[in-house]
């Protein structure tokens, strides 16, 4: 009989959360018909972090995605309104990529559809179960060791 895996196990409860995230997430914005996939919605959540337009290269770093990635994402953002191409003042041969007023709207109702989904997610931990999670999942996105 061989001995349980512990990180093993954890491991695997991880990924079980994170595919549970992602269809959850997806429902709700399937649910609100933004017109937006996973993927688009996070990159329109990237964008509206910039101060200005940035280049398709820094969206591309951002996202931790190859520049052709970048390119697909917003050619169907910018078909659907929510996204335009406009061009550097100072590097004619560059292109920004900006928010349009769809755009922003649309990211509103993301943010709606995330914490609904979030709160779905989370409906079976009592307050204080959120804030230990909270704590841990801040240790693990931090990457911080202990030391024990």
């Amino acid at each position: 009989m061989s001995t349980p895996d512990p990180e093993g196990v954890l491991a695997e409860q991880l990924l079980r959360l994170t595919r549970r995230v992602h269809r959850i997430q997806k429902r709700h914005l399937e649910w609100r018909d933004l017109g937006v996939t996973p993927a688009q919605s996070r990159l329109l959540r990237t964008l509206a972090h910039y101060d200005s337009p940035p280049r398709m290269a820094d969206l591309a770093q951002r996202l931790e995605v190859v520049p052709r990635a970048v390119t697909t994402l917003v050619d169907g953002l910018e078909a659907h309104g929510k996204v335009r191409r406009v061009p550097d003042p100072s590097n004619r041969r560059v292109t920004r990529i900006e928010l349009t007023d769809e755009g922003r709207a649309t990211l509103s109702e993301l943010h709606g559809a995330r914490r609904s989904a979030a709160e779905e997610i989370l409906a079976p931990l009592t307050e204080k179960e959120r804030q230990v999670l909270g704590v841990l999942l801040d240790t693990l996105v931090d990457g911080d060791t202990p030391t024990r």
